[in-house]
């Protein structure tokens, strides 16, 4: 009998995929370069001698951030997993199944915003549906795919990724759980901080996306594979990454950048932030001797980043050094971002 269980909010656990989802994908097609796989986030399909990167997410929208901040959040979700691809971001398919008590000026400003991204970053929307139905609820108010397009020696992936490559970790852990939380609670921030610390945690908002992280990354042919650090953050995204390339990892947790008020705000609500959800935060496997030019790269535009580790055989296994001592890394399964969340709602 089977007695695993489904959790009870966020991302389904791989277990669950590598029993029911994966084993049936419908038919087999040879153009199909990269399928559905654990810490991928885009499949890649090749049309003649171009390849696509796509990925499809839901679109999110929380009336509580205000509705333009809401649909930028909106977008780079979507825009950032084929980013990763190394692919350059071109086209965006988008669904908008709305709820009935949403207005027309809300939609207009939703939509200028997604219109305004687009254009900053080169985006045409194709196609789409849009209408207002019974039923539908935010923060889910529909779903969108993203196509990235370019060569073969432009796509990045767990098969180009070596032994002795470098580990690149951009803006720290829980970015998105900070980002989020300072925006939905604002309240609950200043009482536990006060205003000044409500602020700071607030604009790191805007640092939820790897749009900009993967133009820099993509310059540089050693970077071999990115991972925008999403459920489960920093140590799901290693796994996951580990586990769809088939190689080990060692990283120095204490190597690993913690902003300020990140490290404040997982104190004060109790969560471990290397285990929240962070969109935003890149994770990026490249050459050694490309790792500190890359680092360079971004500090020249006020990305911060480090050199947290490196790829090893898989018989050495995934292994975290902190404080001189070395455990095995493990997937959390469990995002507290989710429970967090809730629990603060309740007032």
């Amino acid at each position: 009998m089977n007695t695993e269980k489904l959790p009870d909010l966020g991302k389904i656990h791989p277990d669950f995929f590598d029993r029911v989802i994966y084993p049936r994908l419908g038919v087999a097609d040879k153009n199909i370069v990269i399928g559905p796989r654990h810490g991928v986030d885009y499949g890649v399909l090749k049309v003649g001698g171009q390849y696509l990167a796509m990925s499809t997410d839901p679109f999110f929208i929380v009336p509580a951030y205000g509705f333009a901040r809401a649909a930028w959040f909106g977008f780079h979700i979507i825009l950032c997993d084929v980013a990763v691809s190394g692919l350059v971001p071109k086209y965006l398919t988008i669904d908008l199944n709305l709820p009935p008590e949403m207005t027309e000026p809300e939609l207009e400003i939703m939509w200028d915003t997604v219109h305004k991204e687009a254009s900053k970053y080169g985006i045409s929307v194709i196609t789409g549906h849009t209408a207002r139905y019974t039923g539908c609820n935010y923060p889910m108010v529909g779903g969108a795919t993203a196509i990235a397009v370019g060569s073969k020696k432009d796509l990045r992936g767990p098969h180009r990724v070596k032994i002795g490559d470098k580990i690149v970790i951009t803006k720290g852990p829980a970015v998105e759980t900070t980002g989020l939380l300072a925006v939905s609670f604002p309240d609950k921030f200043i009482t536990a901080g006060g205003h000044g610390f409500q602020k700071e945690a607030e604009d790191i908002f805007f640092q939820m996306s790897v749009m900009d992280d993967c133009a820099i990354a993509r310059d540089f042919p050693g970077v071999h594979v990115m991972h925008d650090a999403t459920e489960c953050g920093i140590w799901g995204g290693l796994y996951e990454m580990a586990r769809a390339g088939d190689y080990g990892l060692r990283v120095e947790e204490e190597l690993i950048p913690v902003q300020p008020v990140i490290k404040r705000t997982a104190e004060l609500f109790n969560f471990d932030p290397f285990c929240a959800i962070s969109e935003g935060t890149l994770i990026v496997m490249v050459d050694k001797d490309e790792a500190g030019k890359l680092v360079d790269a971004f500090s020249e535009k006020k990305i911060l980043s480090r050199v947290v580790g490196e790829v090893v055989s898989k018989k050495q296994g995934l292994k975290v050094i902190s404080g001189g001592k070395e455990r095995g890394l493990e997937h959390p399964k469990v995002d507290p971002y989710w429970s967090l969340a809730a629990e603060l709602a309740k007032g």
